[in-house]
């Protein structure tokens, strides 16, 4: 249906009451400034890294050793320029902003990628072990191939560990949308700031939240739903939040830790092998071959005095 002329009067009013809240609020708007990182660039590069890290599961199948060379050198040489371009707005909106000459932060932005670029031969052997540690920790995994294309788990500690990289490099804010996107289309929340070592496998997923400051060892497996959180925001003389301090827990090698288990704070250490249970609330340290579970809950059964009706009986009393 036409829209009233009448109505679209109004416009003009509208946007200038709309426009006055951009100097009223103005921590939330970037007007003035040059260009931020473009998160859909951002999406878009992730989705042709993975083309990199995993070849032949994403938009270009029927690859060889032939042709793959070919088909990787062409995305190398284009994720190369669209990367260093997204972390060069970064560093000049963080490190530059104010200064009349950008050449510097465009050195770092084009040695960063290349540093990226050079460690994915190292990534791709970190994210081959993850993949084995889904298939060795799932029974209804049937192959590697179900397990790239359908684990959120797997997708979002591919995603995590690129974002990872690029946080250890120094690369302001685009780490944090990275793991952002990830966490919309898996539901799994990873800081990139946070340290996982390899062979780590999330099953389910959905609800899973590790934190900045979390320290995760070899072979650790969670379920979803699983919190790896702060126990409290300390504060400062002056109210301000104290940051740059430990506030998540510590995973040693081979630790399971069951759905919904929530576990907080900095000085919180969970000891090698051992076992989380379901539901489990911890804020402090556990020892080594430890299990900890809740006790069983009592469960009661409310059964009916009289038997229930048959559904010709309820059907008739209708």
């Amino acid at each position: 249906m036409a829209t009233e002329p009448r109505h679209k009067d109004r416009l003009p009013a509208l946007i200038d009451a709309i426009v006055g809240t951009y100097e009223q609020c103005g921590g939330i708007n970037h007007l003035g400034h040059p260009s931020l990182p473009s998160y859909r660039e951002i999406t878009e590069i992730l989705i042709d890294l993975r083309e990199v890290l995993y070849p032949g599961f994403g938009r270009r199948q029927n690859l060889s050793m032939k042709n793959v060379p070919y088909h990787i050198g062409d995305l190398v040489d284009g994720l190369y320029d669209r990367l260093s371009d997204q972390i060069f707005r970064a560093l000049r909106r963080h490190d530059c902003e104010g200064k009349e000459d950008d050449t510097v932060c465009i050195g770092r932005a084009h040695s960063i990628t290349l540093t990226f670029f050079e460690a994915i031969p190292a990534l791709r052997d970190i994210l081959a072990d993850d993949v084995a540690a889904a298939y060795d920790g799932d029974p209804a995994a049937k192959a590697y191939d179900e397990i790239i294309f359908c684990y959120p788990g797997v997708a979002a500690v591919t995603i995590y560990r690129v974002a990872h990289m690029l946080h250890q490099l120094g690369v302001p804010l685009i780490p944090r949308m990275m793991t952002e996107y990830a966490h919309s289309k898996t539901g799994i929340d990873i800081h990139p700031g946070a340290t996982i070592g390899r062979r780590f496998f999330i099953d389910h997923g959905t609800g899973v939240v590790i934190g900045e400051t979390t320290e995760i060892g070899d072979n650790v497996k969670l379920y979803q739903g699983v919190t790896l959180g702060a126990l409290s925001f300390p504060k400062d003389e002056n109210g301000e939040i104290v940051r740059d301090r430990k506030r998540h827990p510590t995973l040693e090698h081979d630790v399971v830790i069951y759905a919904s288990a929530t576990i907080l704070g900095g000085e919180t250490r969970i000891g090698h092998h051992a076992v989380i249970g379901s539901s489990v609330w911890l804020t402090q340290s556990v020892e080594p071959y430890t299990t900890v579970t809740i006790e069983s809950p009592r469960l009661r059964y409310r059964v009916p005095r009289h038997d229930p009706p048959t559904i010709d009986a309820a059907a008739s009393e209708q």
